[in-house]
């Protein structure tokens, strides 16, 4: 005999559809994802390390070759993220971490500042497109109900990089040098002619290439091509889609991807993500330094301080997409934590003196500079769609992560001209605060354009 409301405890086909997108989908971005931010920032442990073998190697030329990424990042993010909408996600992105792998491990290679440079060039031109484009990818398969917290629990791979990481480079940093351990000298012997930092970016790039190769045989574009889906379940869930294109198209505008791109929301969007990447860049890049520099810390204890501000920041972006998503609210979840991270990082400087202040506003720091991405990257989609929506982001990410190139080199240039790391970190708090103002401003003028009708192309605000 049947069970009262067993029928109603059944999983519909959309249901189950939408458990397995997760299952399947997000743990294989997730991964991905990790290995690009390590070969991404990897250098700020590095070159702690390489300044003993290159006297070349400057905090101006650093923030130069950690900044420079940016540079080539910039060239292909929009092009990347079109193929991905109009291409294969499967193809371009399997590409991407195949090539940034190979290029992240010819760093150890390096031998002068501008192959250093160079590499750091190539390695932003070879991963460019990645982000952006798993971020189209993923209004492919998870309904708007859904889309902030699977974006948020790709998100938090930076901040899980930034915890596992650290320790695993400090073992291969090692090799090669030299440490005394309570009193004795203890000599770690070079393998195969290598220094620790050379071991460091050729460990981190293979696991890119092997991600890269399964993402390229692994990995379906659409939920069609989903063997792993039963045919009901893909119907239902293409079904939503497209049931929610067409409710999503009927209240904004259409226009084509220039228009997208010349779109005034989606420039001040991409003024807001360049003020935010801009500190967090200055930031997250020079925080083992300033560690090193204000308190004398050994490698051992800065590898261990700077996990606890990934550590905020992933409770951060989970707290932030969960509660987004619940309340369908975007605009004030992107910019509350943008001026919580500005307010840290400006005092942080007050904090010195005492390392366990200084982490925790650098705790409150990362927490805010990151922490409005789930949220952040679903503003786009509420006034454009398809590929002009797919433009928008590719636009926004590659003219915001100019912020990257110049974070870096205004935190390296106050330093150059004070002496000291403080002013730098007022200034990417100036930065950061800009951003929330602009969102805050641009949801005002989302406000007040939703309530007139659509108009013509032709009419956008350029």
């Amino acid at each position: 005999m049947d069970q009262p409301g067993l029928a109603a405890a059944t999983p519909s086909p959309l249901d189950r559809a939408r458990h397995k997108a997760y299952r399947r989908l997000i743990p294989l971005g997730f991964a991905s994802y990790v290995i690009a931010y390590v070969d991404r920032t990897n250098v700020s442990l590095a070159v702690l390390e390489m300044r003993r073998s290159f006297d070349w190697l400057t905090d101006s030329v650093y923030a130069r070759a950690a900044g420079i990424f940016f540079l080539g990042y910039f060239l292909l993010e929009v092009p990347g993220t079109l193929l991905v909408e109009k291409w294969s996600a499967r193809k371009w992105l399997g590409r991407i971490m195949i090539s940034w792998g190979v290029v992240a491990a010819l760093t150890a290679l390096i031998r002068t500042a501008v192959q250093f440079q160079a590499l750091r060039f190539l390695l932003g031109l070879a991963e460019a497109g990645f982000f952006p484009g798993v971020i189209v990818y993923f209004t492919h398969w998870f309904p708007v109900r859904d889309r902030a917290r699977a974006l948020s629990q790709f998100l938090i791979a930076p901040a899980l990089a930034g915890i596992i990481t650290p320790k695993i480079s400090n073992w291969l940093l090692r090799i090669g040098t030299s440490e005394t351990i309570h009193g004795v000298t203890v000599n770690h012997p070079a393998v195969a002619g290598l220094m620790g930092w050379q071991w460091m970016y050729i460990f981190w790039g293979i696991p890119a290439v092997a991600l890269g190769l399964l993402v390229l045989f692994g990995l379906p574009d659409r939920p069609a091509h989903a063997r792993w889906l039963s045919p009901e379940e893909r119907e239902a869930l293409e079904q939503e889609l497209a049931r929610e294109r067409a409710e999503h198209g009927a209240n904004i505008q259409h226009v084509d991807v220039l228009h997208g791109l010349l779109n005034v929301r989606v420039l001040l969007l991409a003024l807001a993500y360049f003020f935010a990447v801009t500190a967090n860049y200055g930031v997250e890049l020079f925080l083992p330094r300033i560690l090193q520099s204000w308190y004398g810390l050994s490698r051992d204890q800065v590898t261990s301080w700077v996990v606890l501000p990934q550590v905020a920041l992933l409770l951060g972006i989970l707290l932030v997409g969960w509660h987004s998503d619940r309340t369908r609210e975007r605009w004030f979840h992107a910019a509350v934590p943008m001026l919580i991270g500005a307010a840290a990082v400006a005092l942080t400087p007050w904090s010195r003196g005492t390392v366990v202040v200084t982490v925790l506003f650098f705790c409150l720091t990362m927490a805010g500079v990151r922490a409005y991405l789930p949220a952040f990257w679903c503003l786009p989609n509420l006034f454009l769609a398809d590929a002009a929506a797919a433009g928008s982001i590719g636009l926004i990410n590659s003219v915001g992560n100019l912020g990257g190139f110049l974070g870096p080199n205004i935190v390296a240039a106050i330093q150059k001209a004070t002496g000291s790391f403080e002013g730098g970190m007022m200034a990417l708090g100036v930065s950061v605060a800009a951003a929330g103002l602009v969102v805050l401003g641009l949801r005002q003028l989302h406000r007040r354009t939703a309530r007139v009708p659509a108009v013509a192309a032709e009419s956008l605000p350029r």
